[in-house]
């Protein structure tokens, strides 16, 4: 039998750890379970993670970069600023849809990072949620010959906790209509912040 190089045994288990998450729960994937679920012997896991916790923190990162590219391959460039942004949140929503079991695995393994002592981690998922964001709000604001009349920062901030509130209740009530409408809502309110150019 072909030995499997050790960069194939890491992504085998990254990808029981997530199914089994998905399926059952994050408190279900402890590194016993994780092994049986990839079909390996307990010794492959410390080959491969120097505990469990770099395992969760790499999940962490792998679901989150998923999002983001959801969300950036479903911009739609145009003339419409509010559109544009539109199309974003759109992406974000059908992702979510298709997928609702992944991301509260996402919602779970980040409050793991907080009550587990690892703060940096969270940190650094959303870190990378407000770097998407500020990057479509300033691809539609130079679509559109316009500036957003608060900082970039805020803005980004603004829209992740928009998404994140949007996320939160649609995974409790699976109300998608009702969470376009209130996006739509929220996005008049954004696209209002921006201002053309040329205004002082």
């Amino acid at each position: 039998m072909t030995r499997m190089k050790a960069d194939e045994r890491r992504e085998r288990l990254l990808q029981a750890a997530e199914e089994l998450m998905t399926r059952e729960g994050v408190a279900a994937g402890t590194t016993r379970a994780i092994v049986a679920e990839a079909g390996m012997q307990p010794s492959v896991f410390h080959y491969c993670f120097r505990s469990r916790d770099e395992m969760v923190n790499e999940l962490i990162a792998r679901l989150g970069s998923r999002v983001r590219q959801a969300v950036w391959e479903g911009v739609v460039p145009s003339t419409d600023l509010r559109e544009m942004l539109l199309s974003a949140v759109d992406a974000y929503l059908d992702y979510l849809t298709a997928s609702p079991e992944v991301e509260q695995v996402g919602f779970e393994l980040n409050h793991w990072a907080l009550r587990a002592g690892h703060p940096e981690v969270a940190a650094q998922q959303y870190a990378a949620y407000y770097d998407v964001a500020s990057h479509v709000l300033s691809l539609a604001a130079e679509a559109t010959g316009q500036r957003w009349a608060l900082p970039l920062p805020i803005m980004a901030r603004m829209a992740i906790t928009m998404m994140d509130g949007v996320t939160t209740t649609w995974l409790a009530d699976r109300d998608t209509e009702a969470s376009r409408t209130v996006l739509a809502q929220m996005l008049d309110h954004v696209a209002g912040l921006a201002v053309p150019i040329t205004e002082e």
